[in-house]
């Protein structure tokens, strides 16, 4: 990691991670969504930079729930086009560290209560599917 000046210091947006305090109600994951997908949509949920989410965002988020769904599901198997969509429409949630170090974004850590290895297991799984 380089060196950062004290202006590029002061200019990172910071904000707590976990799960906002004012989520909006939001639709449940889709009953016909790859488990995956259901849970990477809900992780987002849980995650400090939904604090900066608009209705808009969302609407994105379940979008790319939905695509990912697709992808996980095809018989096929995985489209390089598809996958490298999918990860675009996810890095602008700012859902991955990289994303959020891009757009000058710091989520300060707190020890979540009751995290459990299973939460681990899916981000294991996530990883897996789509090489992140």
């Amino acid at each position: 990691m380089g060196h950062r000046s004290k202006e590029e210091k002061d200019s990172i947006t910071k904000a707590p991670s976990g799960p906002p305090p004012d989520l909006p109600d939001l639709p449940e994951p889709d009953e016909f969504w790859h488990p995956i997908a259901s849970d990477w949509y809900l992780s987002l949920r849980e995650s400090g930079q939904a604090a900066f989410y608009q209705p808009s965002d969302w609407a994105v988020a379940r979008y790319a729930a939905d695509l990912m769904s697709k992808v996980l599901m095809s018989e096929r198997g995985p489209n390089g086009q598809l996958v490298a969509a999918l990860n675009s429409v996810m890095s602008s949630l700012l859902t991955t560290e990289g994303d959020r170090r891009r757009a000058r974004m710091e989520l300060e850590r707190q020890k979540p209560a009751g995290r459990s290895d299973a939460d681990v297991t899916v981000l294991d799984d996530y990883r897996a599917a789509f090489g992140g």
